[in-house]
């Protein structure tokens, strides 16, 4: 009788154990799921998530790339003013030293909300856009520097339709060897 008393205590505490560890891990996973739900990011914030310091586009090509994804989220998506400002210093990030000091901080964004506000009241906004092939940016060296020069087409959707506008983009490398934005034009047909 005394083994079966001990048998019998030892598998109530097994028992026991396994029942608290149990509970004690459901509560703990409980508490951490149940408290981070799923927050769908808006496009902004993924746009904005890109660490240029850390991971700048390597070519021309992706720079620009780059740089139709943040004015997409100009004229497409709502946005906080913060964010407005976030955007703003993220595409600024692409721009070469020499095109950032055409303006002030305040004049660029005032600029840029004049522009975001003129594509709003018309209705229009962009649609997508297609960059030249890898195969289509011209490089050439002015002024001891590497330069490069390729197009992008923006569809920017005004009534039932979407009218196109091309641009060609001229991006220089700077010291640290990133390709930035020197300037662009629109290409008049």
């Amino acid at each position: 009788m005394k083994r079966s008393g001990i048998i019998s205590i030892i598998i109530t505490c097994v028992i026991l154990a396994v029942v608290i560890g149990g509970f004690a891990f459901y509560l703990g996973h409980r508490s951490r799921t149940g408290g981070e739900e799923a927050v769908e990011s808006t496009v902004v914030q993924k746009v904005l998530q890109k660490d240029l310091a850390r991971n700048y586009p390597p070519t021309p090509k992706e720079v620009v790339k780059y740089f139709a994804e943040i004015t997409k989220c100009f004229y497409n998506e709502e946005y906080s003013e913060d964010e407005l400002e976030k955007l703003a210093v993220q595409i600024q990030g692409l721009y070469d030293e020499e095109l950032i000091a055409n303006k002030s901080q305040e004049e660029y964004l005032q600029d840029l909300r004049a522009e975001i506000a003129s594509m709003k009241e018309s209705k229009s906004t962009i649609h997508s856009y297609e960059v030249s092939a890898s195969t289509d940016v011209v490089y050439f060296t002015e002024k001891d520097a590497s330069c490069a020069r390729l197009y992008c087409n923006f569809y920017v959707k005004q009534g039932a339709g979407n009218v196109p506008s091309l641009e060609q983009f001229i991006l220089r490398q700077d010291a640290e060897g990133h390709w930035k934005i020197l300037g662009w034009d629109l290409v008049e047909e």
